[in-house]
């Protein structure tokens, strides 16, 4: 197992900028784990350690998250995006307001991100990083948007802030959120084999993984998830993985309660794993750092 640490290019300038900052935002790193070279697992720093750097969205070509710069005396967030095979990090969106959770759309050449407009709103909006075209926002009515997963025919489902967070179903035509669900955790992951929606929510006070049919619009309970749990994966179709502290756990989808250890990244990461990201056997992960 090896630990490589690539060429920062263009983001050891932040990086450098960042380390002055005494900034509020808790600090985290993501690194890269392949799990399928011909020297078995190698683990790659993609991000600093010395600010916040978290939400990754892996492609099979590079990775997106979010990361802290500074602007002046104040820190705020921006996109970043890791290419895989030049490992140079790129910052995207270089604006004026924070973004924030990455997220690829179905055409799979625009970008979605949550913004944080001037007046504090926080509301959805579309990239273009293959064009360099001017950002747009994507919803004019639906905040405070937290979270985002979207579908395969321009639809999705938003975590909603409020008391309590709400799970809103919509699509870019109807542009109307539908409440789907109450109390619900920040993950929302997008199965493609069953077309439905995969997100936690606290029923009867216990944590569970349900999914949403976007076409008879039902929730499906699916299994209980451990109470520390915020942050899940779908590992395959039918599987899902999930940290707890520095170890990666699996577990069938089919309600079976067999759980079983897959990954342990304790060498890489010595205190606790809080987001994951997975495509084409490589995992993203982020790193809490303590001081």
């Amino acid at each position: 197992m090896k630990l490589i640490k690539p060429l920062l290019g263009f983001f050891c300038v932040s990086v450098l900028s960042l380390g002055i900052a005494n900034a509020s935002m808790p600090k985290s790193q993501i690194l890269l784990a392949d799990l399928n070279t011909p020297y078995g697992l190698q683990v790659t720093i993609v991000s600093d350690k010395t600010s916040y750097n978290n939400q990754p969205y892996l492609t099979s070509t590079g990775l997106y998250f979010t990361y802290e710069v500074l602007v002046g005396d104040k820190s705020q967030t921006d996109i970043a995006y890791y290419d895989l095979t030049t490992q140079q990090v790129s910052n995207l969106t270089k604006s004026a307001v924070s973004e924030y959770s990455p997220t690829l759309m179905p055409d799979k050449s625009n970008l979605s991100a949550i913004v944080v407009e001037a007046d504090g709103k926080q509301k959805l909006w579309q990239y273009s990083p293959l064009s360099e075209g001017p950002a747009t926002r994507i919803f004019d009515w639906i905040e405070p948007v937290g979270y985002h997963a979207w579908g395969i025919k321009n639809d999705l489902v938003m975590f909603i802030l409020g008391e309590p967070h709400t799970l809103q179903y919509t699509s870019v035509e109807a542009a109307k959120g539908q409440v789907v669900a109450s109390n619900i955790g920040r993950t929302l992951i997008y199965n493609n084999s069953t077309a439905t929606f995969l997100f936690s929510y606290t029923k009867n006070e216990q944590h569970i993984l349900a999914s949403f049919n976007p076409q008879n619009k039902q929730v499906e309970d699916l299994l209980r998830l451990p109470s520390q749990v915020q942050d899940f994966i779908l590992k395959d179709d039918a599987t899902i993985a999930y940290a707890i502290k520095n170890r990666v756990y699996q577990r069938k989808l089919n309600g079976s309660n067999e759980i079983s250890q897959w990954l342990d990244l304790s060498t890489y990461c010595k205190t606790n794993i809080t987001r994951m990201s997975y495509n084409n056997e490589k995992l993203a992960f982020v790193c809490d750092i303590t001081k």
